[in-house]
């Protein structure tokens, strides 16, 4: 039984390197027509040989996380007022856009207004990050944005001030060493299926939004969540409140947070942990692309007609939700942000991390690396923890 584990897994490792050297994106240029290639870029977060930059400005992002925010609500109020069948529908519409433009104040905004970049001065990026942190239930900005600086340190990453190895570590309790089977379980069971984890997570949040050092924050995450429940309450819609708001809010973007900062980070061989140079940095995180390898069989046939309509099937539903829901924004590119935490190319973060890649990455000593598909990343992730020894990484207290 053990035999047949093990060759799974040196299977699965051979197919993922041979999917990185077939360069997905460069065949789906190849192969498919040309008026799908924008729509494609923006899915796997990799432009097409040779395609134009898009040019955004930081503030596409803070308007493109209201219209989604404001869009999911919108189909949630149609909800309340249509029949049960097209009514389904509009729910998940709704609850998918809600729960998006979360993710893009989340992990864009929110996260890029730490680093100073979304806004001219720093007190406005503070200002918004604060408002931010607020509203959504997130960390009090200024804790937020010290933090996630260690978390940028080769010196301070994987260990005891690094909110990543914080949250996978401490919050969701995977350990080194354990089998990558039993990771997977406490993945599953512990961190995604258990009712009890999601009550700390939100209970971590409550008290990071609502009890934090500023009283003018505590009052507003406090207004921001409690007058819109007494409101609805007092109207007769509070189910409504709960499940259009409260639902993406809580749970559903703390699903997504959970798949997006697992695939975030692997942890290199002991020797680079303790050297923390910029082989550590290169090796820690890799690109995370959402998609899938194309059929290679022609669609003439039945057989590959099949494999087609599979394919698009796979890129119009998993793909799609992964890069909406949880792979938002620029957390495809999380390597190129890492080794370039400071540039304000980010807005373009597509072409951006693509020319570094064609450029050899100056000033590191390793190229990018990549993997296509948010499951084969948590679980190469996953791989590299299992092999870890415990004493390479802190342990945190029960």
């Amino acid at each position: 039984m053990s035999t047949s584990v093990v060759e799974i897994e040196h299977a699965g490792a051979h197919e993922a390197t041979l999917i990185t050297r077939r360069d997905l994106r460069t065949e789906m240029a190849q192969r498919l027509p040309a008026a799908v290639q924008p729509f494609l870029s923006w899915l796997t977060a990799r432009p097409a040989p040779e395609e134009a930059e898009a040019e955004h400005s930081p503030m596409h992002f803070v308007h493109q996380g209201c219209l989604l925010v404001v869009a999911g609500l919108s189909f949630g109020v149609l909800w309340t007022i249509v029949p049960m069948v097209p009514g389904a529908l509009l729910l998940f519409v709704s609850l998918t856009l809600t729960t998006s433009g979360l993710g893009v104040f989340q992990v864009v905004v929110f996260h890029h207004c730490a680093h100073g970049t979304v806004f001219r001065t720093r007190e406005r990026n503070r200002t918004v990050g604060r408002l931010i942190s607020a509203v959504f239930l997130f960390k009090h900005f200024d804790h937020y944005r010290k933090e996630h600086m260690h978390h940028h340190s080769a010196r301070k990453l994987l260990t005891e001030e690094d909110e990543f190895a914080d949250f996978v570590l401490g919050m969701c309790r995977l350990e080194p060493e354990l089998p990558k089977r039993e990771l997977w379980r406490r993945v599953l069971v512990n961190v995604v299926s258990s009712p009890g984890f999601h009550v700390r997570f939100l209970l971590r949040r409550f008290r990071a939004a609502m009890r934090s050092h500023d009283p003018q924050h505590n009052i507003v995450a406090m207004v921001a969540l409690v007058i819109p429940a007494l409101a609805s309450a007092l109207t007769g819609h509070a189910l409504a409140f709960l499940v259009i708001w409260f639902l993406p809010l809580t749970l559903f973007l703390q699903w997504a947070t959970i798949g997006r900062i697992l695939c975030e980070h692997r942890f290199p061989e002991p020797a680079l942990i303790a050297a923390r140079d910029k082989e550590f940095v290169c090796l820690a995180t890799a690109g995370v692309f959402p998609g899938a390898p194309l059929p290679q069989e022609p669609a003439c046939s039945p057989t590959g007609l099949a494999a087609w309509c599979g394919w698009w099937m796979n890129m119009l539903t998993v793909q799609l939700l992964v890069r909406v829901i949880v792979l938002v924004g620029d957390a495809p590119c999380h390597d190129f942000h890492h080794r370039r935490p400071s540039t304000k190319q980010w807005t373009d973060y597509i072409h951006a991390r693509q020319r570094d890649v064609d450029s050899g990455c100056p000033g590191f000593p390793l190229n990018y690396g990549e993997t296509w598909g948010l499951l084969r990343a948590i679980d190469e992730n996953l791989a590299t923890l299992s092999t870890t020894p415990r004493g390479a990484l802190p342990i945190w207290p029960l």
